[in-house]
């Protein structure tokens, strides 16, 4: 089957899903998330401000052959202007952060 992809369908509704599950605190952090994020002295509440406003940045997104999933970057602005991408995706159930990056550093 030419032109056919190998890898499965993005996520239908992407912010709306992602939105729903930090409302709801259906959301799990990586360890490698919570490493960066203290690195980075980003807290919590701005990465969830960025998940629940921000954009879907569509050219970051890559597939994990690993996990056999889209990993999705969101990016936007905290409440304090700083300038953030989140990277989530999704198993089965839930939203699972995967990494924080502070983009004016």
């Amino acid at each position: 089957m030419i032109g056919k992809s190998k890898n499965p369908a993005k996520v239908l509704d992407l912010l709306k899903k992602i939105k729903e599950a930090v409302e709801s605190g259906n959301y799990f952090e990586s360890k490698h998330a919570v490493d960066r994020a203290i690195e980075r002295n980003i807290i919590a509440t701005e990465y969830e401000y960025v998940l629940k406003n921000g954009f879907h940045e569509s050219k970051k997104d890559v597939f994990d052959n690993v996990y056999k999933t889209w990993n999705y970057a969101i990016r936007g602005k905290t409440v304090d202007k700083r300038e953030l991408r989140v990277v989530v995706s999704f198993d089965e159930n839930d939203l699972l952060i995967i990494t924080v990056i502070d983009l004016e550093e």
